[in-house]
């Protein structure tokens, strides 16, 4: 079996793209993958054509060694867009291998270790202030437009079926909202500085959000890399009275992390934007994180496993960096079920209508609950006819 052809394909994920790679084989199997196209990786696509030009006439099967050949070749800029276009090719591949095989992925990797998967409801309510066409016209979902909006949003949390919901912080002004994520709102303050205003905004969702949840789900907050070292501090420190299932921080200084951790009684997630055994060996060394966030768009499966597999000699839960689109979903939960020391695994609450349509099968997923796919490879391919009628126009 050799691969013959690689070709990306884009669909409207509303306030992002839902892009998809296919690789083609000379015996008619086909691999799917799905990667992330954003502010932070505008040229990706050209980047995995690039590769994977390098890679034609081989055998999918052989997906170990295609990354590693194609790591090698990229040394000197390692990470970025070489990594995540290389986890592209390498997913797409181990769909060709399981497919090939007649087994789900997971099995691959000595799954499942389980069948379900608890899911949280990531960037909960967060787009609605930015996106307010897509969230209240499409969507018709209530809007954010003050800090107490966020209690109802806990209630609706909780009515939903999810039990436990992470939010990220947002600035409102003028009835505007404004999120405070770096990747997702361009033009912050370059200096990462917290404002007594900010900090106090903070308090004030946080506060809301644990209300309206009531004790029957767990909360967490994310403020990625929106804030210096001594900003996360400050900011665990003054929620230190509130039950968080985890504080979401990132920085590149795990020193730094580890830290913060021995400060406050929140529990610390990081790691969703780490490369590789070697990028996470410092979090687990030092110490820095409760739980390790790990993304398997940017690494590829094979080494996100390696990474959990690791974890697990520190004593560390593993969830996966997950809010892309319905192929990732399934990438993810196969994830989830190749490891023992699974957490929680990430999923977009709030997500367009044709989401699910844009596979042969959608993911299997309830009241906060996800099925594990049992179909070989991924469980499910692409459809080009759906992507084709909802095609991404850049906003």
């Amino acid at each position: 079996m050799r691969i013959t052809a690689a070709q990306s394909f884009h669909a409207d994920g509303g306030w992002r793209p839902f892009s998809f790679l296919k690789l083609s084989t000379d015996e008619g199997l086909v691999g799917w993958s799905e990667y992330a196209l954003g502010l932070w990786a505008p040229a990706l696509p050209q980047v995995i054509e690039a590769l994977a030009a390098q890679i034609k006439g081989w055998d999918p099967r052989a997906f170990a060694r295609i990354a590693a050949a194609l790591h090698a070749q990229t040394r000197f800029t390692p990470a970025g867009l070489a990594a995540q276009a290389i986890a592209a090719i390498e997913n797409a591949c181990v769909d060709i291998a399981a497919k090939a095989a007649g087994v789900p992925v997971c099995a691959l990797f000595g799954g499942p270790f389980r069948d379900e998967l608890e899911l949280y409801w990531s960037h909960c309510g967060s787009f609605r202030p930015r996106d307010p066409e897509i969230f209240g016209e499409l969507l018709g979902l209530p809007p954010l437009t003050s800090a107490n909006d966020f209690e109802a949003l806990g209630r609706e949390v909780v009515r939903r079926g999810y039990r436990a919901a992470k939010i990220n912080p947002i600035l409102f002004a003028g009835g505007a909202g404004r999120l405070l994520n770096p990747g997702f709102a361009p033009g912050l303050d370059h200096g990462r500085r917290l404002t007594p205003e900010t900090l106090a905004a903070i308090a004030e969702q946080a506060e809301a959000f644990v209300r309206g949840l009531d004790s029957r789900a767990e909360a967490m907050l994310d403020l990625n890399f929106g804030f210096t070292p001594s900003g996360f501090a400050q900011i665990a420190r003054t929620l230190h009275h509130l039950p968080f299932k985890w504080l979401e921080i990132d920085s590149p200084d795990a020193t730094a992390i580890a830290a913060i951790r021995q400060t406050t009684s929140i529990p610390i997630a990081s790691c969703e934007s780490i490369y590789g055994r070697r990028g996470l060996t410092p979090f687990l060394s030092e110490k820095a994180v409760d739980y390790a966030v790990i993304d398997v768009v940017w690494n590829g499966i094979a080494e996100s496993v390696r990474m959990a597999d690791i974890a697990e000699t520190a004593e560390v839960n593993v969830a996966p960096h997950n809010f892309y689109g319905p192929l990732a979903d399934l990438m993810a939960a196969h994830f989830c079920a190749a490891f023992p020391n699974f957490e929680i695994m990430e999923h977009e609450g709030d997500d367009v209508p044709w989401k699910g349509s844009l596979l042969n099968t959608p993911p299997a997923i309830a009241r906060g609950i996800m099925r594990v796919p049992t179909a070989p490879g991924w469980g499910a391919d692409v459809d080009e006819n759906a992507v084709a009628a909802h095609p991404w126009h850049p906003r």
